[in-house]
């Protein structure tokens, strides 16, 4: 139960923060205004070897979930559209890192690492948001390869990523759930095309487009794994992402903490700093027990990942769903601490409050996390 940190691990933190501060937070609001993906944010994360965390080894990586967790909750502290770039890749890097050959890992783990290739995880489509088992994407034998046909919807990273873990039903006389199949995708073969852009009202700076193939073809090693277990693969996933998008929600609810906090210091009404009004303190400690219970669940589920814990679906489930929770509280009553400022864009706390949104809602919902959570409690 001791989830402090190594000090090799509060050294990493310090680090990332000081870079968050120096060289991503000055960017953040253009970022956001903007809508443009940030490419030289990328490059800046590949410079410092942060693409690499979260990775094996063998492959150039370093770190583990832990890791990956402070490295995402520091870059979030200031831009939750930038944290979804080593994100997102390695939400896509999971399904090959659990199911992928050793050239799947070679080849494509290691580009994300160097910073030559980025991934995105294809998984909801227009009519299968929560319900994934009822997507329509089919994948047809045809000789020693597949054909693959489908629309992906909401896929963050689209369009900016040149390789897809994609999932699509190969048995759909299998049920509800199963006779799904995990394939690798390339962007630049025949059959494959980017549809709709989305505009968000967070995470802003972060593609998120529909991912659509057409008659793609696909070679028997893009197959990740086995035939008809993709759904296995993609839910596996989700419990060793969840971790980290707490982590996001987390880092959220700590920068707009933290800049209540420093505004409530220097702001005065009626002769003194609004930080010595009981009102505000009461928020302030409400907003500080929040964020440090989250906290302590978000490298509970980290370690439960490390550890192989069986429950590991239950205590990512708890920790996305509280962490996300507390973010969308928090982010609120920091807005509510800054008054009228809180509710301009020269400030930075109005859009930490519409980046915690999503953290509600992708990666299975908070009702879902609920559901996964009470299944677990029927069970034990």
């Amino acid at each position: 139960m001791d989830f402090a940190f190594t000090e090799e691990q509060e050294l990493f933190r310090q680090e990332v923060r000081r870079l968050g501060e120096e060289k991503i937070a000055p960017r953040a609001a253009e970022i956001d205004e903007a809508d443009e993906y940030p490419f030289d944010m990328h490059e800046l994360l590949v410079k410092n070897d942060l693409m690499a965390i979260g990775y094996p080894e063998e492959v150039g990586g370093s770190g583990g979930p832990v890791d990956f967790c402070l490295l995402i909750e520091e870059i979030s502290r200031v831009s939750a559209g930038v944290s979804l770039i080593p994100l997102v890749n390695r939400l896509g890097a999971i399904p090959i890192m659990l199911a992928g050959s050793d050239a799947h890992k070679k080849e494509i783990l290691g580009a994300v690492v160097r910073g030559e290739r980025q991934l995105a995880y294809c998984l909801t489509e227009p009519g299968s948001g929560s319900d994934a088992g009822a997507m329509r994407s089919r994948a047809v034998k045809e000789g020693d390869g597949w054909i693959l046909n489908g629309t992906k919807r909401f896929i963050t990273n689209a369009g900016v990523a040149d390789t897809y873990t994609y999932f699509a039903v190969t048995n759909p006389d299998a049920g509800r759930g199963k006779g799904i199949s995990a394939f690798v995708v390339h962007k630049d073969e025949p059959g494959f095309s980017i549809g709709r852009e989305e505009h968000k009202m967070g995470i802003r700076g972060s593609p998120t487009r529909e991912v659509i193939l057409e008659g793609y073809h696909a070679n028997a090693e893009d197959l990740l794994g086995e035939i008809d277990m993709g759904f296995t693969y993609a839910m596996r996933t989700l419990d060793y992402s969840r971790p980290t998008i707490a982590a996001q929600a987390l880092g959220i609810a700590q920068g707009a903490f933290d800049y209540a906090v420093g505004y409530a210091k220097e702001r005065k009404q009626f002769g003194q700093e609004i930080i010595r009004f009981q009102g505000i303190e009461f928020m302030l400690a409400d907003m500080a027990m929040q964020i440090e219970a989250a906290r302590l669940l978000v490298y509970k589920a980290a370690h439960a990942v490390i550890n192989k814990d069986p429950n590991v679906a239950y205590w990512a489930a708890i920790a996305k769903c509280h962490a996300s929770d507390t973010a969308m509280r928090v982010t609120t009553d920091a807005v509510q601490i800054l008054g009228g400022y809180g509710y301009v864009k020269e400030y930075p706390v109005e859009r930490m409050m519409r980046d915690a949104k999503i953290t509600q809602i992708y990666e299975g919902t908070n009702q879902i996390q609920r559901v996964v959570i009470a299944r677990r409690i029927a069970k034990s």
